[in-house]
């Protein structure tokens, strides 16, 4: 794992392009594909993944009720409008939409491919040629969600089998952080030690540098004695006034 965040944000839409840029910087890289679940789908992130330069995989949630299977044919242009939209996650922004009034559909023969109602009104994102395009790149890819899971999964499902039933241990944000900073470095300790093997680890990390390794062990202390700290505040007893007789767990 490169990079990672503890967020108390109950969903993922907001965080593509955050994760996907601290990434990109913690591998130094200037080109990035960057492949997420339905979670994580939204326009202005992706819009903003592109504007970064990062290619986003991300297949559109399946939310609509709408039984048409194309919506294209009736698509007819018209002059932009600005339009107060609300996300199904409860946010509210300003799009910029091509928008056309209701067109009557009870005599178009291709009624059934369009719509299910007498009426539709269609609209479109000023920016939905990026959707469009990363959607093709999606058509191009058919394995690219099992490439997702097949790379991230399991180490979630390693860590959550580490941490235990109760997950984190630690309470805020801060402290919560570093336990979870902790449980990164054990598995990219383990993770590198089973597929290089100790010798080959050990000596990249000579390789690396001493600074460089200090940076990381100063960085790892410093969290540790972080986390100690705050375990010890929890389990210290309140009333007791000498800390040689309270009793840490």
């Amino acid at each position: 794992m490169v990079a990672h965040e503890v967020t108390n944000i109950g969903n993922d839409r907001t965080q593509l392009t955050k994760r996907a840029v601290a990434a990109r910087e913690a591998m130094g890289k200037t080109k990035l594909q960057a492949f997420a679940d339905r979670g994580y789908f939204n326009s202005l992130e992706i819009n903003a993944c592109e504007d970064a330069g990062i290619s986003a995989f991300v297949p559109k949630p399946m939310t609509s009720n709408a039984k048409a299977t194309s919506r294209k044919t009736m698509n007819t242009p018209a002059p932009p409008v600005s339009e107060p939209s609300s996300g199904s996650a409860g946010w509210r922004t300003t799009w910029n939409c091509v928008s056309t009034g209701p067109v009557p559909v009870q005599t178009v023969p291709l009624r059934d491919q369009c719509t299910t109602s007498s009426v539709r009104r269609i609209r479109r994102w000023e920016h939905e040629a990026v959707i469009d395009r990363m959607q093709q790149c999606l058509d191009r890819k058919p394995n690219a969600m099992t490439l997702r899971r097949s790379t991230i999964e399991h180490v979630f499902g390693t860590l959550k089998h580490w941490m235990g039933s109760t997950h984190f241990m630690m309470k805020t944000m801060a402290r919560v952080g570093t336990e979870m900073s902790l449980h990164v470095l054990a598995y990219n300790l383990k993770r590198a030690m089973s597929v290089l093997g100790i010798a080959k680890m050990m000596k990249g990390m000579r390789l690396a540098g001493r600074k460089s390794l200090q940076t990381l062990v100063h960085a790892s202390i410093r969290r540790l004695e972080t986390f100690i700290v705050g375990l010890g505040r929890i389990s210290a007893p309140k009333k007791s006034a000498d800390l040689s007789t309270s009793s840490f767990t």
